[in-house]
């Protein structure tokens, strides 16, 4: 029996050799090792678990998760972001080398979720803070829809050419929106839901709270109170 090595290299094969280009030599090695950094701060964060064991094993796809900035190129945002964490999100982001990612995980991630309505410490969307690539709906994610988007994320990937990188360097991506942060110097949240809710006044809040004390409720528990002292010294 002959050897395999020489068996194969008798043979003429014409898939032997591999054209490509320098583009999808780059973007092929990039999109089969993406490493992570999983910045996570509620409850989508818990998908990761089930995620990274071995029913979905998302490591087949060249996934490793790393705890510093200056490793990965790709950041997960998962949770809920607010105002005291964004500087601090962004310097994650900035600490990354290029080219960099992102995917923004979940409803709270995207818009703010839930405590985008009456929140003044929510950040109304991830994409005011830095730019996002994939957008990744739910509440939470399910574990398929993570691998989904970042199958999505693989395809551009692939798509980019050697231009691509030098076109969008660090700070110079655009951001979706310009975030207005409000600066509120009291604790009181009186000030706060004049801003939110202008129908709400300071007049009106004094004659709420006047409803619910008036005079003559006053004037007759004396009354009562005198009435029943009476009783007693009879």
């Amino acid at each position: 029996m002959k050897p395999l090595i020489n068996s194969l290299s008798n043979q003429k094969n014409s898939n032997s050799f591999i054209l490509t280009t320098f583009n999808d030599f780059s973007n092929w090695a990039r999109l089969s090792s993406l490493w992570p950094l999983l910045y996570g701060t509620s409850c989508c964060f818990i998908e990761f678990a089930s995620l990274i064991g071995s029913r979905f094993d998302f490591d087949r796809y060249g996934l490793v998760p790393r705890s510093s900035p200056r490793q990965a190129d790709l950041i997960i945002t998962a949770g809920t972001v607010t105002m005291k964490m964004a500087p601090s999100l962004v310097r994650l982001y900035e600490q990354m080398p290029e080219p960099k990612y992102v995917i923004a995980m979940g409803a709270c991630t995207i818009t703010g979720g839930m405590f985008s309505t009456d929140s003044y410490s929510t950040v109304r969307g991830v994409d005011k803070l830095i730019p996002v690539d994939i957008y990744l709906p739910g509440c939470p994610p399910k574990p398929e829809a993570i691998i989904d988007a970042i199958i999505k994320l693989r395809k551009k990937v692939a798509q980019e050419t050697y231009k691509d990188k030098d076109k969008f360097k660090q700070g110079e991506r655009y951001l979706t929106l310009n975030h207005k942060f409000n600066s509120i110097s009291t604790l009181s949240t009186t000030q706060y839901n004049k801003k939110i809710y202008p129908q709400f006044s300071k007049p009106q809040f004094n004659s709420s709270l006047e409803t619910f004390a008036p005079t003559e409720k006053n004037e007759n528990l004396t009354f009562f109170l005198k009435r029943e002292d009476n009783k007693k010294n009879i």
